[in-house]
């Protein structure tokens, strides 16, 4: 029997929102959970879930032995702490827009700080704060799938919780999780870092990220931004697929 696959879901999303991506791995037994402040069910009020370390333990809990990974965005994060904390259990790694977080502590401090704004502008006003969220350049190639498609963006991202995902901007951000450059070299696992050929920012952490590992290899999916999963969902899949099969 092959090992299940775990997809998580990047901030303001949810295990549903990675359907693009989940649906196209045929034959596999997918797990796409929630993340901590993030779908229908009410968060939990205990800010000690929803840092990164956390959420990596509560991900590892969920299924018995090993399993492929695969993150997007703040789900990256989380997945590539649980790589490098526990490698034993991941099979392969496949990051979609991931970083390994902040190295100087005076960049994390000033990122928390503008995380904590953030999370302060969500909570006073959700909308607003989507409609910003979604409008930020990491996010904008996706108008190009139509109206429709960014609409029923918009509705699944204010069907989370306010409180929730505001936690979740003050405890899991990238200002406030553990920086794992030094950990990188303990993923052996064959993984993919998987970057959108017009996210600038991201395909240049995608060269640190796999200089630092033993077994990764970038994937640039072509004509995709940030989210390449929603963007060109068939590639991704088929990076991600492609991964899965280098484990011997």
């Amino acid at each position: 029997m092959s090992l299940p696959v775990v997809v998580l879901h990047g901030f303001t999303g949810c295990g549903a929102a990675m359907r693009p991506l989940t649906d196209r791995l045929i034959g596999e037994h997918v797990i796409a959970p929630d993340l901590a402040g993030h779908g229908l069910e009410p968060p939990s009020a205990d800010t000690g879930e929803y840092t990164v370390d956390a959420m990596a333990a509560a991900v590892a809990g969920m299924v018995g032995g090993p399993f492929h990974l695969v993150g997007y965005s703040m789900g990256g994060r989380v997945a590539l702490t649980l790589a490098c904390r526990r490698p034993g259990r991941v099979a392969s790694l496949s990051l979609i827009g991931a970083s390994a977080g902040l190295a100087g502590a005076d960049e994390r401090a000033a990122r928390s700080a503008s995380d904590d704004d953030l999370a302060a502008e969500l909570e006073a006003d959700p909308a607003a704060f989507i409609d910003r969220w979604m409008n930020n350049p990491l996010f904008t190639t996706q108008q190009r799938l139509g109206i429709d498609a960014w609409e029923a963006s918009r509705t699944q991202r204010l069907a989370n919780d306010p409180a929730g995902m505001a936690r979740s901007l003050r405890t899991g951000s990238t200002g406030r999780m553990t920086p794992l450059h030094d950990e990188l070299s303990r993923c052996a696992m064959p993984v993919a870092i998987i970057v959108g050929e017009l996210d600038d920012k991201f395909r240049s952490i995608a060269v640190g990220l796999a200089a630092a590992m033993p077994d990764a290899e970038i994937i640039t999916i072509v004509n995709a931004g940030h989210a390449t999963h929603v963007e060109q969902p068939e590639a991704t899949a088929a990076a991600v697929l492609g991964t899965i099969g280098r484990v011997g």
